[in-house]
């Protein structure tokens, strides 16, 4: 949470010396954050800001200014703009796979289930930041597909713990990913009360699209 990073503030300063009981306004002193918490800090406020418009849009003047530091100082933490979007890229893919976790208690098809709504889900709220974060609008770095890469991967060990699947066949859970990213995009593209299926059905659909790949794979 952003609040997690801020700068403390202390608490009121010392009286000078010889005041006489005399009520005295509290000054808040605010402590400099370690370099790690100041990064933590500015990636918090770019993630937040990039769910409400194109990474490349964001004004670094903005981002220094509610930080509390000047863009120099941001400079310091993150050398480029650049390198600044693929932190706040990085840490929403790290986002993305904590929101769509499933539940490690329930049992392996559940979780599959699971898993697949909280994707398409995560997707439908986010669709046009997902679909940056695929194709790497205004990021023109290898770096960014990087990322899809790991949230890509991350789902995919998912599926393959919860149905034990052999390491042989994880291409095809992996590649049945893809076919799931690229249904939901479609079918959140749609709007509500226009879309062919609703939500229940669509994950009933590829998770069954899921066991015919892997049962083919195994005939």
């Amino acid at each position: 949470m952003l609040n997690s990073v801020t700068d403390a503030v202390a608490g009121p300063e010392a009286a000078p010396g010889g005041a006489s009981g005399g009520a005295h306004e509290a000054t808040p002193v605010r402590r400099r954050l370690s370099a790690q918490d100041r990064r933590r800090q500015l990636v918090a406020i770019g993630l937040a800001k990039i769910v409400e418009k194109p990474i490349q849009d964001l004004s670094m003047d903005d981002i220094a200014a509610e930080a509390g530091i000047s863009r120099g100082l941001l400079f310091h933490y993150f050398p480029t703009k650049t390198d600044y979007y693929l932190a706040c890229i990085a840490a929403a893919g790290r986002r993305i796979l904590r929101n769509t976790a499933p539940d490690p208690d329930l049992p392996g098809e559940d979780q599959v289930e699971m898993v697949t709504r909280l994707m398409i889900e995560q997707i439908e709220r986010r669709r046009d930041f997902y679909l940056a974060l695929v194709h790497g609008h205004g990021v023109a770095d290898p770096r960014v597909s990087e990322v899809m890469d790991s949230v890509r991967d991350g789902s995919t060990d998912r599926v393959v713990v919860a149905l034990e699947v052999a390491p042989g066949e994880r291409d095809v859970v992996r590649a049945w990913w893809a076919y799931t990213e690229d249904r939901a995009l479609t079918w959140s593209a749609v709007p509500t009360g226009e879309r062919p299926v609703p939500v229940s059905v669509l994950v009933e659909e590829c998770v069954a699209a899921l066991h015919a790949l892997l049962a083919l794979r195994r005939s």
